[in-house]
């Protein structure tokens, strides 16, 4: 059998494709695959067709070609070449995902040489944030740019390590990740709450309103070098909150900041049927008040204990650390009949890596540098309903 690749580009307009299938059909050709592009309306059409025997395949296709306005070649491939293209075909397939409030062009130049390093090819290049407004100001939504990466296996490891300090350079989150069926069919949601839903860490402001707020970052200092572990840390900084006023917890949940692009995040996960919880090192007391504000299917956090409208000081077992944030996301998925593919985990802080790494798609999300070296996946650059762009789902697709 012959085999052909069909080319042909030029101006798009109606029933091109239909009289380049009767050409094809008049000539006797099999299709084997074909790909077609329209971008600021030229058409780039390529066509793989085998032949049983020789035809005027060319003459027909130059005949066509001229009655449509489109500039077609047809170009022999040999068995080698045959045999090359579906070997890289059947390998795995990665998916690289560009982020940024507007993306630099230089940027493509490097990833172009990135990938290049790894023995990758870019099969495909689309947008999927909106087009920029015509008065010039940044999307609102940010930019991002997804390429399609194919190539023998690689070190994704070694991969991941030199796209994030690439991206750090230019101001771009640059994410990886293995395509697979479930990536646009993951199904739980699972969120940090502090600095990740909210901008802020709600026990820093309880120490601040009650005075104490350098005694409490001191021991969060203590945690930090290694001193004391999560929940020596936790109770340490609960038992400096003795006595503070239920009306003060009243006042921080109704003036929680939300974090930017939540309210947009949480409106399209609903919409396409996701389950979302929030599992948290924070208090239920605030975690509460999301959920009827945003509507989380559940909480999972730490609860406050509360007498006489005062804190006690003391915190409701078991505490909620990193091991248990982990634990929580497994539970729920295998409450709801899904496999660990079909979660995501989404938080900032060390206590959420064993989290993110347990998810199918662990994402960290305005993080240190630390945990955004740790993660798979990192978003610094865009607010956080840029987790649907790393699902996949294109601007045109969601709800504002």
């Amino acid at each position: 059998m012959k085999r052909c690749l069909i080319r042909a580009t030029g101006v798009a307009r109606p029933g091109q494709l239909a009289g380049l299938g009767r050409a094809l059909a008049k000539s006797g050709a099999r299709l084997l695959d074909i790909n077609q592009s329209v971008t600021f309306g030229m058409l780039s059409l390529e066509a793989l067709v085998g032949l049983d025997h020789d035809s005027a395949l060319e003459a027909a296709l130059s005949e066509a070609g001229d009655a449509l306005g489109l500039d077609v070649q047809a170009i022999t491939v040999s068995a080698e070449e045959y045999h090359r293209w579906s070997e890289q075909a059947s390998a795995p397939r990665l998916i690289l995902t560009l982020l940024a409030p507007r993306l630099p062009a230089g940027i493509l130049a490097e990833v172009g040489g990135l990938t290049a390093e790894f023995g990758l090819t870019v099969e495909l290049i689309h947008r999927l944030s909106g087009r920029e407004p015509l008065d010039g100001e940044a999307p609102e939504s940010g930019a991002c740019v997804e390429c399609w990466l194919r190539g023998e296996e690689t070190d994704l490891e070694a991969l991941r390590e030199k796209a994030l300090a690439l991206g750090a350079q230019h101001g771009v989150d640059i994410a990886l990740q293995e395509d697979s069926i479930w990536r646009r069919h993951r199904r739980l949601v699972c969120f940090d709450m502090d600095s990740t839903l909210i901008k802020t860490e709600v026990i820093d402001e309880l120490a601040r309103r009650h005075g104490v707020g350098d005694e409490v970052a001191e021991v969060t200092e203590q945690a930090m070098r290694g001193e004391l572990d999560f929940q020596e840390s936790f109770r340490a900084r609960m038992a400096k909150l003795e006595g503070l006023d239920e009306s003060v917890l009243v006042d921080i949940a109704a003036n929680l900041p939300l974090m930017d692009g939540v309210e947009r995040l949480m409106v399209n996960l609903k919409r396409l049927g996701y389950r979302t919880a929030i599992i948290s090192g924070g208090f239920t007391y605030f975690a509460r008040h999301l959920q009827e504000r945003l509507g989380f299917d559940e909480v999972h956090a730490n609860e406050l204990l509360i007498e006489n409208g005062k804190v006690t000081g003391e915190v409701r077992e078991p505490i909620i650390d990193a091991e248990r944030k982990a634990a929580l996301l497994e539970q729920i998925a295998l409450r709801e009949g899904l496999t660990l593919d079909q979660t995501i985990a989404v938080g900032d802080g060390a206590n959420d890596l064993k989290m993110l790494a347990q998810a199918g798609l662990g994402i960290a999300f305005r993080a240190k540098p630390l945990v955004r070296a740790q993660a798979r996946q990192a978003i610094s650059t865009l607010g956080i309903d840029a987790v649907l762009y790393l699902i996949g789902y294109r601007q045109i697709d969601l709800l504002e």
